[in-house]
């Protein structure tokens, strides 16, 4: 039996909770793709600790760990789906870019919905060609525009926190500010209102 296969062993076999968060950090530390597959399904566990250990594990080992979850997406458990979309948000592969927008716009849990709203904010847009940066930042400018008018206040707090982070990765500064702009005129939330005026602060520090 490899090193790998004893760690995902140990996790199958957790008989505790305690047991399982330590197993989960054990494989999660080793960083070996082999144990990718039991990462994720640890996301579905009723166990947050072990939960957001595997994800930080999943980051961890970053691109290889990216068509696994978008495969293996929970379409039954939001919590664990909500942990998947987190994943796939820091690790920031543009290939998670469909399952981000969909996730932002159309998911019922609110939490999925804000992974994914500031995780379209902070792909790695530098992977793709400039022809498919250009169409896939429209994308993403399009979806937070929509969801940042969205019932939700948390929703729309997410939507601004990734128009900030795609104008400091993108071209799209101006556009960008102009919603901002018309945000305010609209925004009855203090907290919303607030992180949009943090937004154009930080944005304009950097600008000049």
């Amino acid at each position: 039996m490899t090193e790998a296969q004893a760690l995902i062993r140990a996790v199958e076999q957790a008989d505790s909770a305690p047991r399982l968060v330590a197993a989960v950090r054990d494989l999660a530390a080793a960083e070996v793709a082999a144990g990718i597959s039991t990462l994720i399904a640890v996301l579905g566990y009723n166990n947050p600790t072990a939960a957001v250990a595997a994800v930080q594990g999943l980051i961890q080992i970053g691109s290889p760990a990216v068509q696994p979850l978008i495969e293996q997406l929970d379409d039954y458990n939001y919590g664990a789906r909500a942990y998947a979309i987190r994943a796939l948000a820091a690790i920031a592969d543009p290939r998670a870019l469909d399952i981000l927008l969909a996730s932002a716009a159309t998911d019922f849990a609110p939490s999925v919905r804000r992974a994914a709203a500031k995780g379209l904010g902070n792909l790695r847009w530098s992977e793709l060609s400039t022809q498919q940066q250009t169409a896939a930042q429209a994308k993403a400018l399009e979806t937070l525009a929509f969801i940042a008018q969205d019932a939700d206040w948390s929703i729309r707090y997410a939507a601004v926190v990734g128009l900030q982070g795609l104008a400091t990765t993108s071209e799209l500064t101006p556009q960008i500010q102009d919603k901002f702009a018309q945000i305010l005129e609209t925004e009855k939330d203090a907290a919303v209102r607030s992180r949009v005026q943090l937004a154009q602060s930080q944005l304009f520090s950097t600008t000049f």
